[in-house]
């Protein structure tokens, strides 16, 4: 073995070192006895160490540094309570595509033999939602943290896990470090490349699908060129919305849990002629995109991973990047008129129309007016419910990342984290969370964690003393009201009594002055947008 091979110290300096050398910069969590060697070993390296007030919180703040840097996130929860608190995040990031580094701690193992006190198999308990779960043995510290970083960021991204029993955290070297290549992007060649470049030559109605991919790839400027000069329009899925910004003619809106939107956009996508989805991942979508496609309908299907879910087939199937391949196609197929129709502007007026009408006040009057409120840059983070499908269609995104949300878990709880993490690891971008009133009283606690960080953040909450989306499914089915309704709560107080501003709007004028002195502040405004039930009616 080579000097360059080998490390010394500990093998919780050899795990973050690694890390800080990926780029990481912040790791957030809750200190329990068995993690604090790793702890200081992050803070050493460099890492930013971050105390949350519960576990989940900590994981979308991890993920929401890596939509900032590209890094991946870090999370770290002791024995027990701690890693089983944040199954859910961990479950969100094998979902939602997200590279999350989750470091705990075991007894070892001649302790478990006999002794039980929170003790059960980490390992066995996470691997069903991560890409990998690994115990870190004696001596093998330095290549299960290369490991993990590998795994977590290849294909498609996801979580992985480091369980490092105790003893193991404070073993010191030398250790075995693996070496470093460079990998290719992959593109298509040959009879694929022949094949997709005539699609696209002869099209005249070329529309690109674009999905979350393209946020993991970083691949949104290849997007974009291959649209522009191909004159396709785009629909975005959610995670993929701003890849064009959405003022432009080419963005004809996103697609993802409405079905009030599919009625604009589904026929849209019938009457295409050469279909491009690029980085489109259906684990974000609704039923009703189960086999979109027509018969014999022409699909080039680019992804990172070959297709294992079926939720549609496609006729022409590239397994690599995004960007490679779309710039491999494109280079053989010359620009020309397209879509003399105007079909995709008639879709998006209508979708404009389906979604932000003339409205003076609700759901919508309130993310539009936000939105005029926030600067151009902005960053938007949404919980699940109602409210979070309204804003993914009315949400104007200038930039690829400008909305982060729970697409494939869809679980409540991750806005104002996500909008932590965001706001952290990038400070000077302005950052916005919209939650409901429910999904906020999950996590009220994290508003302190903002406060301790004196982080300027406007958080919107739209309150309806209900589940609303629930209700409106329950209702729909002709069943009772049902554990779907709650009494109010001042918000306004309880941000004040938590060293945060707090203000009550009911109109536009409100609401944008509300926003806009928020983000000259140094702690979190909560915004108590009083819409009341019943609002999203007709709107999803």
């Amino acid at each position: 073995m080579k000097d360059a091979d080998a490390a010394t110290g500990t093998a919780s300096d050899e795990i973050a070192t690694r890390l800080a050398e990926a780029g990481c910069r912040h790791a957030f969590g809750i200190p329990g006895g068995e993690v604090l060697a790793l702890m200081d070993a992050l803070a050493r390296a460099g890492l930013r160490v971050t105390l949350v007030k519960h576990e989940n919180s900590g994981g979308f703040m991890a993920e929401g540094t890596w939509h900032a840097t590209g890094a991946p996130g870090v999370l770290f929860a002791t024995i027990g309570p701690g890693i089983a608190n944040a199954a859910n995040c961990i479950a969100n990031a094998w979902q939602d595509r997200v590279p999350l580094i989750v470091l705990t701690g075991c007894v070892p193992a001649v302790e478990a033999m006999t002794y039980t006190h929170q003790v059960f198999d980490h390992v066995r308990f996470l691997e069903p939602i991560t890409k990998a779960a690994i115990r870190v043995e004696a001596g093998t510290a330095a290549l299960a943290v290369d490991k993990a970083l590998r795994i977590a960021t290849s294909g498609r991204p996801g979580p992985v896990v480091l369980d490092v029993p105790i003893d193991v955290q404070r073993e010191r070297g030398p250790f075995r470090r693996s070496r470093h290549f460079a990998e290719a992007a992959t593109a298509p060649h040959g009879e694929a490349l022949a094949t997709a470049q005539a699609w696209l030559a002869e099209a005249e109605r070329p529309l690109v699908l674009a999905g979350l991919d393209v946020l993991t790839e970083r691949a949104g400027p290849a997007v974009e060129a291959f649209a522009r000069r191909h004159g396709a329009p785009v629909i975005a899925a959610y995670k993929a919305k701003g890849v064009i910004p959405e003022g432009d003619p080419l963005a004809v809106g996103a697609a993802g849990l409405s079905p009030l939107a599919d009625k604009a956009l589904l026929p849209l996508l019938q009457e295409s002629d050469c279909v491009v989805l690029a980085g489109y991942d259906p684990i974000e979508m609704r039923i009703g995109w189960r086999d979109p496609f027509a018969e014999g309908q022409r699909v080039i299907d680019i992804a990172a991973v070959s297709n294992a879910h079926y939720m549609h087939q496609a006729p022409l199937t590239i397994v690599g990047s995004v960007a490679a391949s779309l710039e491999a196609i494109s280079a053989g197929a010359e620009p020309r008129k397209t879509w003399p129709g105007g079909e995709p502007a008639a879709a998006k007026a209508r979708l404009h129309e389906a979604f932000r009408g003339a409205e003076a006040w609700g759901p919508a009057a309130v993310i539009d007016e936000a939105r005029r409120a926030m600067p151009a840059g902005s960053v938007a983070t949404v919980d699940s419910g109602a409210h979070r499908i309204v804003l993914s269609h009315v949400w104007e995104c200038d930039h690829v990342g400008g909305l982060l949300q729970s697409t494939a878990l869809c679980t409540m709880g991750c806005a104002v984290p996500l909008a932590i993490g965001r706001k952290l690891a990038e400070p000077e971008r302005p950052v916005i969370a919209f939650v409901g009133d429910a999904g906020l009283e999950m996590f009220l606690g994290e508003l302190a964690t903002a406060r301790d960080l004196r982080l300027g953040l406007p958080v919107v909450v739209f309150v309806d003393e209900q589940l609303g989306l629930i209700e409106l499914k329950q209702r729909g089915s002709g069943m009772d009201n049902l554990g779907v309704e709650f009494p109010p709560t001042d918000f306004t107080a309880v941000a004040k009594a938590m060293g945060g501003e707090g203000v009550t709007v009911s109109d536009r004028a409100a609401l944008h002055d509300a926003v806009t002195a928020a983000l000259r502040r140094d702690t979190f405004t909560l915004i108590s947008a009083m819409i009341g039930r019943n609002a999203y009616d007709g709107r999803i």
